[in-house]
């Protein structure tokens, strides 16, 4: 049975503003509980960053005071005040050492916070998903953890380890130093936020409802994203069939549909922000400041000294509002990034009672099971009241129709989820109350699933102390011994890319990774699907070693893997319709409808 995606994170959207209001707050709140781990260093960090932007204001009151000292000397044609203008040179030299060394410090102490948030993050993700059920695992949930790990802990680095510091900083020292401008004089003060009011009204009206207009448009990224990763996962077998434009149609629309709504939300805010640049633009700074200041000093109001020190803080304030406006943008980013790493911090996960036994045997019960892959009570159900029993030491085999729900039986005895409902106990033992399940149950799926390290660890990943003689005598159980050694690097081949290992290889590997966990329970859930006619035989040939004297439950379509177990389960819509042999079940007829038509596929692909 074909396992559901699972949507993506956070609650349905409509669109509407009031719903992106909801979606902002919430990111915020997200983001707010995502950082309490680092939020101390962070405060310090910002404090740090308030004496740095104090200190700031220190070597502009030194050039003040310097400057009028050799005024005062070229006005009154009589020596400079060498021991003064030393001391405000040493006062300027040590303000701006010490700034840096504070500026530094508080950096430091941002970025380690941001390095244990980080570590925070994924050992609290690697805990979640190691109880987090198998089925969660769909090819969706796995993009949206690497899109967490690789992209949105990224994009809350800003946030952590530079905005506490760059943005306090940007609007202490400012502040500290208009301060001081005006302390100068009130008019060279005035002049120098001349042009501020205008430029807060025009960047008010671009930021309006910028806050619900990002969450749409993460919304809307995270679409495009879908979009392409289900195009591109699926494109061998939308090729094959002759539907690239079809698929590509609604990878197109989607990024499309973003494009339209960036656009019409970008294209007036260009005209506004603008404006909004020019009126902070050097030139126009320096020609209020000097321009007005040449003024005053011409009535005798204020000295040259006192325009140039007023006119260079002028120029900082631009600086302090870009990275002001960089730190919003960014806080908006990264509150998206912390809602959805939020999420998958708080994935469902295996129910744990604490009771913890070793199973009487190891015979199968399966009683009254009911499963549903969706949540609540109008969930369909994928499998309704499944009841029948795998004695010890016997083979099953569950047939039935494809979407019948037969591999949602298998990855449930191998607790890839818990029921809704019922009970599965292994040797009279619930499932979820067994210690190490996986050294009880074993199993060989469709597809062998084999990380990218080497053959050897492959085959003992269930057993990671085994020796190299037993995972020599695994591979030849599984009749793989002679081809793995027969390539380059023999057992230290790395699987992947270039590793010259076949479908059919690959499974047998994994039938020697069963092997060697020696598993009493076997689940076999059409382990020869995917390969061809001879590697079918050289499984087989491995299977039917591997099954014996254990308890197994198989999946499979073909006649001759069925017809000789000791019990055929036929489910039907998620029920088991019948039980027993196969002649038991010729004279059923769902049983001998699926027999007729196995048979009939299988002699027609040997004619």
């Amino acid at each position: 049975m074909t396992m559901t995606e699972t949507p993506a994170a956070g609650p349905p959207s409509d669109g509407s503003p009031d719903d992106m209001r909801a979606r902002h707050k919430a990111d915020a709140r997200a983001l707010k509980n995502l950082m309490r781990p680092v939020a101390p260093s962070l405060t310090i960090g910002r404090l740090l960053a308030v004496v740095s932007g104090i200190l700031a204001v220190v070597p502009y009151v030194a050039l003040v005071h310097i400057g009028e000292a050799l005024l005062d000397a070229a006005r009154d044609g009589g020596a400079v005040d060498g021991a003064g203008v030393h001391l405000w040179l040493r006062i300027l030299l040590i303000a701006f050492a010490l700034r840096l060394l504070v500026y530094f410090v508080a950096l430091l102490i941002t970025h380690l916070a941001d390095i244990r948030l980080g570590h925070v993050i994924r050992r609290r993700m690697v805990h979640r998903f190691s109880t987090t059920p198998l089925n969660w695992f769909t090819s969706t949930n796995s993009g949206r953890v690497r899109k967490a790990l690789q992209d949105d802990i990224g994009t809350i680095h800003h946030l952590i380890a530079h905005q506490p510091v760059d943005g306090t900083v940007a609007v202490v020292m400012p502040l500290t130093l208009m301060v001081y401008a005006f302390t100068v004089d009130w008019r060279l003060g005035l002049l120098a936020v001349a042009t501020v009011p205008l430029y807060g009204a025009a960047m008010g009206m671009s930021m309006r409802g910028m806050g619900e207009k990002t969450v749409q448009m993460d919304q809307k990224l995270s679409a495009v994203s879908a979009r392409m990763v289900e195009f591109v996962t699926g494109i061998t077998v939308v090729k094959a069939f002759g539907r690239v434009g079809r698929a590509h149609r609604a990878y197109q629309a989607s990024a499309e549909e973003f494009q339209s709504f960036y656009y019409a939300w970008v294209r007036p805010l260009i005209r506004v922000s603008s404006l909004g640049t020019s009126l902070l633009a050097v030139p126009l700074i320096l020609l209020i400041n000097i321009g007005g200041g040449a003024r005053l000093v011409q009535t005798g109001a204020v000295t040259v000294a006192d325009v140039l020190a007023t006119s260079l803080i002028a120029l900082l304030v631009p600086y302090g509002i870009e990275v002001l406006m960089n730190s919003m943008w960014s806080s908006q980013l990264a509150g998206a990034a912390a809602r959805r790493l939020t999420d998958l911090i708080e994935t469902p996960v295996l129910a744990d009672t604490g009771v913890r036994a070793e199973p009487n045997g190891h015979d199968v019960v399966f009683d009254r099971v009911g499963y549903s892959y969706g949540e609540g009570d109008d969930a369909e159900l994928a499998l309704d009241d499944v009841s029948f029993t795998l004695p010890e030491g016997t083979v099953t085999a569950l047939i039935g129709p494809s979407g019948s729900g037969k591999s949602t039986i298998a990855r449930l005895l191998a607790r890839f989820d818990d029921p809704r409902s019922g009970e599965i106990r292994l040797g009279g033992v619930p499932v979820g109350e067994i210690d190490d399940l996986y050294r009880h149950v074993g199993f060989v799926l469709q597809d062998p699933q084999l990380p990218s390290i080497s053959i050897r660890d492959n085959i003992a990943l269930g057993r990671p102390d085994a020796t190299d003689e037993q995972v020599r005598a695994a591979a030849r159980a599984a009749r793989v011994l002679d081809e793995i050694e027969a390539l380059p690097n023999g057992f230290d081949t790395v699987y992947g890319a270039g590793s010259g290992l076949s479908g059919g290889q690959a499974q047998r590997i994994s039938i020697a990774r069963a092997v060697l966990v020696d598993a009493p329970v076997l689940i076999l859930d059409e382990a020869t699907a995917l390969t061809d006619p001879e590697s079918q035989h050289q499984i087989q040939q491995a299977l039917s070693e591997l099954v014996r004297g254990r308890t197994v439950l198989l999946i499979a379509h073909r006649p001759e893997a069925v017809k000789g177990v000791d019990q055929i389960v036929l489910v039907d819509r998620g029920s088991v319709v019948a039980k027993g042999t196969h002649d038991e079940l010729l004279s059923e007829p769902g049983y001998a409808r699926l027999w007729e038509s196995a048979t009939a596929t299988f002699e027609g692909a040997h004619e």
